[in-house]
């Protein structure tokens, strides 16, 4: 028996973004980034870990949003001809940094991006396709979210919860071919009830944060050390806060090793201008390349951080990813005295922090699991599906209403700079379940608009508006994106009330927002 057990998650979210009238849209560059330093890398390392025969069991969710967009056409050959670009990019910056500091992230860079292409093309441009064989081969699990990240304790009905969740499950078959066993509520929004909608759905289990399961009814025996059945007979999987902190903390989090990688000093900037503007925007503004030739170095201004050496760097990330398995035998070694059985210790992550913004991060991930088979596996590897098969008996829990947000509850996504919105999403709601009960059997062109208004509801509730809007971070793009979909559905809405639908209108509309094309309109009655 193992002296604990480690729930490794992995969540892979992004927006819905795709703007068919603009090849060069800034904001699907996120897409891109996203690709070729967080998906790709960690794939291959599951398929690496596989490959040698070492126990890799990595929980990971696929938001219905990035699915549709892993599996758009439009979107793969735009990837493909932006990393075109890039290692265009990258080859010229071999000989430029040849004999220099720099020359072994060059080379780094100009391998990578190649392999990406060839990856791209190993898959038709559907990254989905890895994830399906790495599961079918017992590494991944990956489970869904919300269908738009969308935060169910601000929703003002049940109906739109519940669309929320039976969207995201339909969606999940289509992409995988089979129901999601796990569900990651978006940013760990939880309120009692939400338990039910996923029971009915056939959803086995979602996360909470610490303190929501810490605060839940009955207190907890375990702590957040084991699962907790809600009443629904759903199992609640409670964030833990130690493993947590030792990468998210900004004081002692592995991220911030002087030999690191430094985020925010890039060619795009470091570059003279004649040099790299074939390769910026075509507005010709200076912004990140992905480039990025310096390290951490420590807590100095950037024009004084030192020349980045790729090979230390991965070094350490394999050093951190030993401390981590030394610390959670540790914390496990503890708490098994206490409760007197094996602890689980779930730890949880926002994909795109390991290799986008923690670049050598995904070197951490595979060193996790490497470092546990070297130990013996006394801390075993575990999916939460894995689990509640092996450890069918826990306490039943309901947990308190919570988020993994700032202060813990509602804050980031209801406050003075984003409260304007609610008034137009509860509107929306009102209305969508309306008109779903006015017209339950709909055909033609009304069917069309009611689907499309489906749509428009689903996007401007995603919860990265609010977000955006609270940190300060592209907040005009974040804004026309909200009133965009609020447009939309308003006036969709009018013509539905009018009966006069135009066909026109619903083709330029489902031709800007043609996500989730399997969605009826009738989850909303």
């Amino acid at each position: 028996m193992p002296v604990g057990h480690l729930l490794l998650l992995l969540h892979a979210h992004l927006p819905w973004i795709r703007h068919p009238e603009d090849p060069f849209f800034i904001e699907e560059g996120w897409l891109v980034e996203a690709i070729t330093e967080t998906y790709i890398p960690i794939l291959q390392r599951i398929e690496q870990l596989l490959d040698d025969g070492v126990r890799v069991r990595l929980t990971m969710t696929w938001t219905p949003p990035l699915c549709e967009m892993l599996a758009d056409p439009l979107l793969a050959d735009r990837y493909r001809l932006r990393i075109r670009r890039m290692i265009e990019l990258a080859e010229q910056e071999v000989p430029a940094k040849s004999g220099t500091p720099f020359a072994a992230a060059a080379v780094m860079y100009r391998d990578h991006l190649r392999w990406c292409l060839q990856v791209w093309d190993r898959f038709d441009g559907n990254l989905l396709r890895w994830v399906r064989l790495l599961r079918d081969r017992g590494g991944l699990e990956p489970i869904t979210c919300t269908a738009t990240h969308g935060f169910l304790p601000l929703m003002l009905t049940h109906e739109a919860r519940r669309a929320q969740v039976q969207v995201a499950v339909d969606n999940f078959r289509k992409h995988f071919g089979d129901s999601p066993a796990g569900i990651w509520l978006a940013e760990c929004g939880f309120v009692p009830g939400v338990d039910e909608l996923l029971r009915e759905f056939g959803i086995r289990y979602f996360f909470v944060d610490t303190h929501g399961l810490y605060f839940g009814e009955p207190r907890p025996r375990f702590g957040c050390y084991a699962p907790g059945y809600t009443p629904s007979g759903v199992a609640a999987f409670g964030r833990d806060p130690e493993s947590s902190r030792s990468v998210w903390s900004a004081e002692i989090g592995y991220p911030g090793d002087p030999l690191y990688r430094e985020f925010y000093r890039d060619l795009g900037y470091d570059g003279g201008y004649d040099y790299v503007k074939n390769f910026l925007h075509p507005d010709g503004v200076r912004r990140n390349l992905g480039l990025k030739y310096h390290r951490v170095t420590g807590k100095v201004p950037l024009n004084e951080k030192q020349p980045y050496d790729p090979a230390p760097a991965f070094l350490r990330a394999r050093d951190h990813a030993g401390q981590f398995v030394a610390a959670r035998l540790s914390q496990c070694q503890q708490l098994a005295a206490l409760i007197e059985r094996p602890p689980l210790v779930v730890s949880p992550y926002d994909a795109e922090l390991f290799g986008h913004w923690w670049y050598e991060g995904t070197e951490f991930i595979e060193w996790i699991f490497r470092h546990c088979q070297l130990g013996g596996h006394q801390i075993l590897p575990v999916t939460g599906h894995e689990y509640l098969l092996a450890n069918p008996v826990q306490q039943i829990v309901m947990p308190a209403a919570s988020s993994w947000g700032d202060a813990g509850y509602n804050g980031v996504w209801l406050n003075p700079n984003n409260d304007w919105i609610y008034r137009h999403l509860h509107e929306a709601e009102a209305r969508m379940v309306e008109v779903a009960r006015a017209h339950p059997d709909a055909q033609g062109d009304l069917e069309r608009a009611l689907n499309q208004m489906a749509r428009e509801l689903l996007l401007m509730q995603a919860s990265d508006w609010a977000f955006i809007m609270t940190t300060g971070t592209t907040v005009p793009y974040a804004v026309r994106r909200t009133k965009d979909h609020i447009n939309r559905f308003t006036g969709l809405y009018e013509q539905v009330k009018s009966g006069q639908v135009s066909a026109e209108s619903l083709d330029e509309i489902g031709w800007r927002d043609p996500i989730f094309p399997e969605l009826d309109y009738r989850v909303y009655r």
